[in-house]
């Protein structure tokens, strides 16, 4: 197998200005790299990456955490389209990807930076972590570089990237206005995600500018769970007969929503609009096609990955990025018809 040593005699330089080139230092002349790097490809030269890191301290690997994968997560392709975002920024540098998930038990067992330790990354990416998870402080309290998917949290360390979850609420809630509603109720997540205090924050500021009383009563939390959204969903309605319009914090609770309005017989949208939020892969299958705001979790997990990586290589930029949602209007909404 060749190693450096060969490479440096071949191309008639010393080891260390090898090994400073195939590193990327910057001290290493334009032509001389090139030429040890052609040598390198001439000779079938495969770097030893584990001999590197433990030299370098650095394992170029980056990991993505992601806490709640479930069964609803088969439905919920959130998850994957950050994944698949993350995969194609890190595809394109020098940093390979290890996904691993955790849960309360195995956070009993080990610390954050133990399982980062552990798994030799330099840094990761965490999605799905409530704010009352205990790993939560230790990602701000560790050394270790991380980029949070929707906990606003910003340290030298520390970045993250969301989306407006604010204004992607009020545009749906202002459709539902535009098209005469004034009884609207909300399914919201639970109070452990900023994404549901964002979110209800945006239904209330629709209803405050349309001067639409707030009812605290018609806003009630499903858990981001389809059966869960089915269960207060049916409650909600059955008392409130009057309720013409429900926004939903998330696509599969509006599912839970639209599977109590097929028992009860309420026809959407005549009866009722749902509006729900993510549009995933689902919500324009689904009988009624859904409306929905449309986050790209293909591009959070990308802004993701490229903050990570751009923090570890020293680059001073923002460790924080906001990206925009888009209403997707399609059959579960319609006008209100008092009759």
């Amino acid at each position: 197998m060749t190693t450096i040593k060969d490479i440096a005699k071949v191309a008639g330089v010393s080891v260390t200005t090898v090994s400073r080139a195939l590193n990327g230092y910057s001290d290493v002349n334009e032509a001389t790299r090139k030429k040890i790097m052609d040598v390198a490809k001439e000779l079938n030269y495969s770097p030893n990456t584990l001999a590197r890191s433990l030299v370098m301290n650095k394992s170029k690997t980056i990991g993505l955490l992601v806490s709640g994968l479930n069964e609803g997560a088969v439905k919920d392709n959130f998850t994957f389209e950050v994944l698949s975002g993350v995969n194609q920024y890190v595809s394109d540098s020098d940093y390979d990807l290890i996904l691993f998930s955790t849960n309360s038990t195995k956070q009993r067992e080990k610390t954050y930076s133990q399982l980062c330790k552990e798994r030799r990354v330099d840094g990761a990416i965490i999605q799905g972590i409530r704010t009352d998870d205990p790993y939560l402080q230790e990602v701000v309290e560790s050394n270790i570089p991380c980029v949070l998917i929707d906990i606003p949290i910003e340290t030298e360390t520390v970045g993250y990237v969301t989306t407006n979850n604010r204004q992607g609420a009020q545009k749906a809630v202002d459709h539902l206005i535009r098209l005469g509603h004034q009884n609207i109720a909300m399914i919201n997540g639970h109070e452990f995600a900023v994404v549901s205090q964002e979110r209800l924050k945006g239904y209330q500021d629709a209803l405050k500018v349309a001067n639409i009383e707030f009812n605290p009563d018609w806003v009630v939390n499903g858990d981001f769970n389809e059966e869960a959204a089915e269960k207060v969903a049916l409650k909600l309605i059955e008392s409130n007969p009057e309720i013409s319009a429900i926004f939903c914090a998330s696509d599969l609770m509006a599912l839970g929503v639209m599977k109590v309005a097929r028992r009860l017989n309420i026809r959407i949208p005549e009866q009722l609009s749902i509006v729900g939020y993510d549009d995933i892969l689902l919500a324009s299958y689904v009988s009624p096609p859904l409306t929905t705001v449309a986050q790209n979790k293909f591009q959070m997990g990308y802004e993701a990955a490229k903050m990570l990586i751009h923090t570890l290589e020293g680059k001073d930029e923002p460790h924080v990025k906001t990206l925009d949602t888009d209403l997707k209007i399609r059959e579960t909404t319609k006008k209100f018809n008092k009759n």
